[in-house]
Order: C-alpha cells, then sequence, then structure tokens
C-alpha cells in the first residue's frame, strides 16, 4: 500500500470548515428554535468531527494552536481533554473492541452481561439496534463515562481531572454567548443530546469483534450529509490506517486502494447509511456480550 502524500503545514480546507461551523453556530442562535434546534445539533456533530481531526495533527503544525481552535466543546458535556485521550487509546488497534482496554467499545464482558439485572439488559438489547442507539446511546455513553472518570479523578489521575477543570471556563464561554443571545439553555441542551445522538450513527458500525484485528474496523462508502458532517471518517478502516491523512484526502486515498483496503477489512463494508438504517434500525447488528471474550481470555 502506497504512502500517503506528508501532511500541508497548514490545512486550509480544515480552517475554513471551523469558520464555517463556528459562524453557522453563531448564525443560529438567532433563527427561531424550530430551525435552530436541528441546525445546531448538526453544527455540534461538525465540531466534534473537527476535534477528531486535531486529535491526529491538523490542521497546523502547531499543537497548542490546533487544541485552541476547539478546546470550547460545543455540546457541553465532554472535554476535549478527555476525547483525546480516550481517543487515542482507541486506537491501539489491539485492542479493538476490548470491552476494558478500548474506551470506545459497544461490547461487555460476558461475565459482567450474565451479572447485569434485567431491567439493564434490556435497556442494553435496546441499544443495539439503531433507533435504540439514537434515542438511548448519548444516555448510556455519557453516564458511564462521567461515573468513570469520577472514580478515575477521585483515585488520583490528574489528567483526568485537569480535563475537566480546563473544561468547566471553557464550556462556560459558550454559556455566556448563549446567554448573551437570550437562547434558551433548555433548547441548547435538546440540541446537544440531539448532536451527541447523530454521532451514534457514525459510531454504530465502525467496529466489530473479530479475531483478525484488520477486519474489525468497517468502510461506510458515504458521500453526502453525514459523510460531510463526520468529515469522511466513514472511511474508518482507511483512517485507522493512516489516522495522520486530512479528512478531505481520505476518499481519494480509498479509491485509490480500495481492493487492497476491503482485503485488509475483509470486505467489512456498507455503501451507505442508508443501507445501515434499512437493515439495523430496528434489529441489532451484534450482541451486548463480547463474542470472543471467552475464547481470549
Amino acid at each position: 500500500m502506497s504512502s500517503p502524500r506528508p501532511k500541508l503545514h497548514t490545512e486550509w480546507p480544515t480552517l475554513a470548515a471551523l469558520l464555517g461551523c463556528y459562524g453557522a453556530w453563531m448564525a443560529l442562535l438567532f433563527l427561531p428554535l424550530w430551525i435552530a434546534v436541528p441546525g445546531l445539533a448538526l453544527a455540534i456533530v461538525l465540531q466534534s468531527s473537527l476535534q477528531h481531526e486535531v486529535i491526529h495533527g491538523h490542521p497546523t503544525k502547531w499543537l497548542w494552536v490546533n487544541a485552541a481552535l476547539v478546546l470550547a466543546s460545543l455540546n457541553l458535556l465532554i472535554p476535549f481533554g478527555r476525547f483525546r485521550d480516550m481517543h487515542l487509546a482507541h486506537h491501539q488497534d489491539a485492542c479493538l473492541t476490548d470491552p476494558y482496554d478500548d474506551p470506545e467499545t459497544n461490547y461487555l464482558d460476558p461475565a459482567r452481561w450474565e451479572k447485569m439485572p434485567r431491567l439493564g439488559r434490556w435497556i442494553f438489547l435496546a441499544n443495539g439496534t439503531l433507533a435504540g442507539r439514537l434515542l438511548l446511546g448519548a444516555l448510556i455513553s455519557q453516564v458511564y463515562f462521567m461515573l468513570g472518570d469520577w472514580h478515575e479523578a477521585r483515585a488520583g489521575d490528574r489528567r483526568v481531572l485537569w480535563a475537566w477543570v480546563i473544561h468547566i471556563p471553557a464550556c462556560a464561554l459558550v454559556v455566556v454567548l448563549l446567554i448573551q443571545a437570550e437562547f434558551p439553555i433548555w433548547a441548547y441542551l435538546i440540541a446537544a443530546y440531539g448532536g451527541l445522538s447523530l454521532l451514534k450513527i457514525r459510531t454504530y458500525a465502525e467496529h466489530r469483534a473479530h479475531e483478525d484485528v484488520g477486519a474489525r474496523t468497517a468502510v461506510v462508502e458515504d458521500r453526502g450529509l453525514l459523510a460531510f458532517l463526520f468529515l469522511n471518517n466513514n472511511f474508518h478502516a482507511v483512517h485507522h490506517l493512516n489516522p495522520q491523512i486530512a479528512w478531505y484526502a481520505l476518499p481519494a486515498f480509498y479509491r485509490a486502494q480500495k481492493d487492497k483496503f476491503l482485503q485488509l477489512n475483509h470486505g467489512y463494508v456498507y455503501q451507505n447509511y442508508g443501507q445501515l438504517f434499512r437493515h439495523y434500525l430496528f434489529r441489532r447488528k451484534d450482541p451486548v456480550p463480547h463474542p470472543l471474550w471467552s475464547r481470549d481470555k
């Protein structure tokens, strides 16, 4: 597989996306709620994707500049520092889908599943469908994330603590802008939850349990609105193998070596997000307990 082109020192398409994202976010604060709330949810999705770009060293050669561009999380709920640390841990491909070592997995340890009360099982089974993931996924993830961070901070993990300390004034800046624009906080919280829910469409099929590490990561060959909001992270197998490639270069890089990528991931590919909705809106794609865990452990 050929090597990607060297990264430019300043990636103007990414800076333009940042400018457009923040400009749209500001403009939406002054529109009627029925337009503003769904529009803000989309802006929150786009900023999360831009934060993902920053995590991988874009859009400039200065890490502190990159971080400053996205430090104030528009979703209000996830500190950028925690997103960065957990996502980089997720990029340890040998641990992908691991119920303990992959922070972004949706699988549980089978032993934990067996001990879970009936209501908990029902919630996780519902979360296994795409409809359930859209309704419940953001809430489940946020509860587990915040409880985990609370325990880690209390145990003395200063990196976790400082990520939240930095997040507070950054988050306060967003709230101040909302107040100045006289935008209802309750409506913004609905938009924030909507944005986090929309992100669950992207993560729903990104990974699967498989004995071959290369076969654990999917490609969704979508080029529509969702692909733009996700900044082409739907070409996820390509991203995991080449995380230094900027979002706007991923589709062409995939097309040039499509057969090789699909050989490496054992043909784990979807034509578009519509295919995911047709197949899994009310049907589970994966089991909740990790299907290979007993064999691995």
